[in-house]
C-alpha cells in the first residue's frame, strides 16, 4: 500500500473541523451512547489532563473528573461518530501538555488559575464545504 493511498482514508475518517481543546480546558464532552435500539447523548465534564497527535485523524483527548468522591477519567477519539460535540467551559493557564500531577492532588490544590478566552469564537466549528453538484445541460438535437 503507498503512503498516499492511507493518508486519503485517514482523511476521509476526519471530521471537518473540530475544537481547539488544550490541556487544562475544562470541557463538556457530548457523547452518543446506544442502548439497545434507542440512542441518547451522555454528557461528560471535567478538566483536559492529556491531549494527543492534534493534527491527525486518531486525535485523542483524556478528560479527568470527580464523580461521588472517586476520580473518573475517560478517553475520547476527537474524530470518532461518537463524540458528537466538544465545546470548551473554562480555560485555564498550564505549562505542560500532561496534566499527571492532578491524580494525587484533591481540594483546593487541584484548581487550576483560570485565563480569560473567547468562548463564542472557540466552540465555533467551521461548516463543511458543500460539495457541489456538477449539473450537465440536456443534449440538444441537431439533426433537424
Amino acid at each position: 500500500m503507498s503512503f498516499a493511498l492511507i493518508q486519503k482514508v485517514n482523511d476521509e475518517q476526519k471530521k471537518h473541523a473540530v475544537v481547539d481543546v488544550r490541556s487544562g480546558d475544562t470541557v463538556r464532552v457530548h457523547q452518543k451512547i446506544k442502548e439497545g435500539t434507542k440512542e441518547r447523548i451522555q454528557i461528560f465534564e471535567g478538566v483536559v489532563i492529556r491531549t494527543d497527535n492534534k493534527q491527525q485523524h486518531t486525535s485523542r483527548i483524556t478528560v479527568r473528573k470527580i464523580a461521588s468522591g472517586v476520580g473518573v477519567e475517560k478517553s475520547f477519539l476527537l474524530h470518532s461518530p461518537l463524540v458528537a460535540k466538544v465545546e470548551v467551559v473554562r480555560r485555564a493557564k498550564v505549562r505542560r501538555n500532561y496534566l499527571s500531577f492532578l491524580r494525587n492532588r484533591s481540594g483546593k490544590s487541584a484548581r487550576l488559575t483560570a485565563q480569560n478566552f473567547d468562548r463564542e469564537g472557540i466552540n465555533t466549528v467551521a461548516e463543511a464545504p458543500v460539495a457541489e453538484e456538477v449539473v450537465e445541460a440536456p443534449a440538444e438535437d441537431k439533426a433537424e
